[in-house]
């Protein structure tokens, strides 16, 4: 996979992705990662790429220009490139939209500053309009850092475990079990004796049940989303009539 990302500040990205898992995935040749100067692409002698706001207004806003030419050039004669703005106004980020993303060979993503980015590049420029939640960052390079994060991870041959990403909070619709490691007691706290016991089935069915109790417990708005059987729905359902939701 291939990610080019645009911004105003690169030398934000010298740390992230070149620690972990991030810098191994790199260096295996699962994913390459581009970042491009906006500036770089601005043809006055002073490399502006904002400039005030027709009508008036606070702030500056980044100028289309500069953002048509770096997407035209990465793009080249290629079509059907994702091109996403890391924004406020985009739709919230989440695994399934990771998973989408993870599916194509291009993406190129956008960070936004200022007070946004000229109405032409929403209208004839970008693909898509992410947000990592309801909350203004000052720019979006760290939503940028977080998107790649989640969309890298899940690239075929990056983790250790094939599909172990499959188990994850949210990529089933809830949050994940507990898990335990050695020691078996630690400061008189036992491990689940169910997880000793080396039935599978067992195991399986723990882990399924405490992955529910965690999400009504923590989230219990991704219940109504998920998809449950008859049993596991009317399992949730006693789990309410005992006051599990509120006083656990």
């Amino acid at each position: 996979m291939q990610i080019h990302i645009l911004t105003l500040f690169p030398e934000m990205f010298s740390g992230p992705f070149e620690k972990s898992i991030i810098k191994r995935a790199t260096e295996r040749g699962l994913v390459s990662i581009a970042i491009h100067n906006i500036r770089d692409y601005a043809r006055d002698k002073h490399h502006v790429v904002d400039d005030y706001p027709y009508g008036g207004g606070p702030g500056m806003v980044l100028k289309p220009e500069p953002l048509f030419e770096a997407v035209e050039s990465i793009k080249g004669n290629a079509h059907g490139i994702p091109v996403v703005l890391l924004s406020p106004q985009g739709r919230l980020f989440c695994q399934r939209i990771a998973e989408e993303l993870s599916q194509r060979e291009q993406l190129i993503l956008i960070c936004g500053h200022y007070e946004g980015v000229d109405e032409r590049v929403r209208e004839h420029l970008i693909t898509d309009e992410i947000s990592i939640g309801d909350y203004v960052l000052t720019g979006g390079e760290l939503a940028a850092m977080v998107v790649v994060d989640a969309v890298v991870r899940l690239l075929p041959g990056v983790l250790g475990s094939e599909g172990s990403w499959r188990e994850d909070s949210h990529s089933s619709g809830l949050l994940e079990y507990p898990h335990y490691t050695r020691p078996q007691v630690y400061r008189g706290w036992s491990v689940p004796s169910v997880l000793l016991s080396g039935n599978h089935a067992a195991i399986a069915n723990w882990r399924r049940e405490q992955s529910l109790l965690r999400t009504l417990r923590h989230r219990p708005d991704l219940i109504e989303k998920a998809h449950l059987s008859e049993e596991e729905r009317k399992f949730i359902e006693r789990m309410r009539e005992h006051g599990y939701q509120l006083h656990n």
